[in-house]
């Protein structure tokens, strides 16, 4: 009678323990569910309630894969650019926009908006306190993003029965 083993012995063994995450029941940012209020759809009103741009109408567009909107102004009516506001800092109206043949650039996503750290050098004596920030300016590909969003908009508005 031949018995075979079920289970075979390793082939190899790691000569060092490589250290491993800790596996938690928690999900990470990445992994929560991004729900949208029911009153915000692409297209509808808002009225932003924090910030710059508080008490402006804007324009909601698309949910980033963060779970911030994206909004516009448009630009040119109230000086709103493409922005991420989170849906806490937004009121929805009722007036929506139909905004079925809207394209939005693929590229307009969270990484789009986030801020270039500019790289710190060690002052020498004396120029700490001349150092002076550098104010933000849009770049031309922003620029660019922002006109065609708005012309696709203001075609959607002048549409729009109300006005």
């Amino acid at each position: 009678k031949r018995l075979v083993q079920a289970k075979r012995m390793r082939k190899s063994y790691e000569t060092q323990e490589l250290p491993r995450r800790l596996v938690t029941r928690k999900n990470a940012f990445r992994e929560h569910k991004r729900k949208l209020r029911a009153s915000i759809t692409p297209g509808t009103v808002l009225i932003v309630l924090a910030g710059p741009h508080k008490g402006k109408h804007v324009v909601f567009l698309k949910q980033l894969n963060t779970g911030l909107l994206l909004v516009t102004g448009p630009y040119v009516l109230n000086g709103c650019p493409l922005r991420r506001i989170n849906q806490r800092y937004v009121i929805a109206t009722k007036t929506k926009l139909d905004l079925s043949g809207l394209s939005i650039p693929v590229r307009v996503n969270d990484t789009y908006f986030k801020r270039e750290r500019s790289k710190k050098s060690k002052p020498a004596e004396g120029e700490i306190f001349e150092a002076k920030k550098e104010k933000y300016a849009p770049s031309s590909e922003r620029k660019e993003d922002q006109v065609t969003v708005d012309k696709q908009i203001i075609e959607a508005v002048k549409k729009l029965e109300e006005r």
